[in-house]
C-alpha cells in the first residue's frame, strides 16, 4: 500500500535496540529505506539481520552520536546507498544515574548532556541540513521524554537534557517550517528498553561515571528501582505505531502516555499563574506587547 513514507530514507540513531529498532521496523515495513546507527557493534549486527529478515532495505553504520565525524561518515554511506535522506530520528540517549544534586558527579552531567543534547545537535547538523538541501521536505523526530515536560527529582541531568531536546525541537520546528520539514518532540514515559543499562556502552572518556553507577547499585533502591520502572513500561513497538499515527496527524509533540496529562497540565497552570502575577505586578504590569525593554 502506498503511503507518504514509502520509498524514502530514514536515519535512526540508537537504532540497534529498544525504541530505535522498533521505529526502524515500523517505518521499514511502511516501505522506507532504513539506516541504523549505533555504538554497540554486536547489537547493530543483530539488528541488521533482524530487519533484513523483514525484507527491509537496511544499512547499518557504527555511530557514537557524540562524534561528529561518525555522523558525517554515516551520511556519506547513506547517500551512496540510498540517495536523499528524508527522515532523521535522533533516538540515541542515556538515562544517566539517579541521584541527588550532591551525589551527581560533574562527569555524569557531561556524559548525559554530551549524548542526549549534543548527540541531537550533531545529528541535526549532519542529517537535518541534508534534508533541507534537497528541498523535498521531510521529518525530524527528536526523542525526548515526559521528563522534558516536567522536572524529575533525583534525575536532574536526565530531565535537563530532555527539556533541552524539547526546546530545540520547538526552535527547529519554527525555523524549518518554510522548508516543509516537520519537527516533532517524542515525549514518552516509561518504555521497555535497556536505557537503565546505559553504562554498558560508556565511552572511554566517561569511564569515571562508572564510580557513581557502582555506588547507586549498592545504595537503597539504587539502579534496581530504575530497572523496575523501565520494565513496567509500554512495549517499544506500541510506541512506534503511535509515532506513525502522530506524524499522520501532524503533531509537534508526540505523547504516548495520556495518563501523565494531569502533571503536565499542572505545570501549564503554574505558568499561566506566573503570567497573571506579572500582569498584576507594580514593576512590569504596565508593559504592553509592543514595548521593548533593553536591560
Amino acid at each position: 500500500m502506498s503511503n507518504k513514507f514509502s520509498g524514502k530514507t530514514a536515519v535512526i540513531s540508537g537504532g540497534a535496540g529498544g525504541i530505535g529498532l522498533a521505529l526502524a521496523s515500523e517505518f521499514g515495513q511502511l516501505g522506507m529505506n532504513i539506516v541504523i546507527g549505533d555504538i554497540d557493534q554486536k547489537q547493530l549486527d543483530v539488528a541488521e539481520q533482524h530487519l533484513k529478515a523483514l525484507d527491509i532495505n537496511v544499512l547499518a553504520c557504527p555511530l557514537d552520536v557524540t562524534q561528529n565525524q561518525q555522523w558525517l561518515d554515516l551520511v556519506a554511506s547513506t547517500e551512496a546507498r540510498f540517495g536523499d535522506i528524508h527522515m532523521l530520528i535522533n533516538n540515541a540517549g542515556v538515562g544517566g544515574i539517579p541521584g541527588s544534586i550532591n551525589e551527581t558527579k560533574i562527569d555524569t552531567w557531561k556524559w548525559v548532556l554530551d549524548v542526549n543534547v549534543m548527540g541531537v545537535v550533531n545529528g541535526t547538523q549532519a542529517v537535518g541540513l541534508k534534508i533541507k538541501e534537497h528541498g523535498q521536505g521531510g521529518w525530524i523526530i527528536n526523542v525526548a521524554s515526559m521528563a522534558g515536560m516536567n522536572g524529575v527529582a533525583y534525575s536532574g541531568a536526565y530531565a535537563a537534557s530532555k527539556a533541552a531536546v524539547v526546546s530545540m525541537s520547538e526552535s527547529w520546528a519554527a525555523e524549518l517550517k518554510k522548508d516543509n520539514i516537520s519537527v516533532s518532540a517524542l515525549c514518552p514515559a516509561f518504555v521497555k528498553t535497556r536505557i537503565h543499562e546505559s553504562l554498558r556502552n560508556l565511552q572511554p572518556e566517561y569511564q569515571n561515571v562508572k564510580e557513581q553507577g557502582a555506588t547507586k547499585v549498592k545504595s537503597k533502591g539504587g539502579m534496581n528501582q530504575a530497572a523496575a520502572l523501565v520494565e513496567s513500561g509500554i512495549p517499544a513497538q506500541m510506541l512506534a505505531k503511535r509515532v506513525v499515527e502522530a506524524l499522520n496527524s501532524k503533531q509537534s509533540y508526540i505523547f504516548t502516555h495520556p495518563n501523565y496529562r494531569e502533571g503536565v497540565s499542572y505545570r501549564s497552570h503554574l505558568l499561566d499563574k506566573a503570567f497573571v502575577d506579572a500582569e498584576n505586578s507594580e514593576v512590569v504590569g504596565h508593559l504592553k506587547d509592543d514595548e521593548i525593554v533593553i536591560l
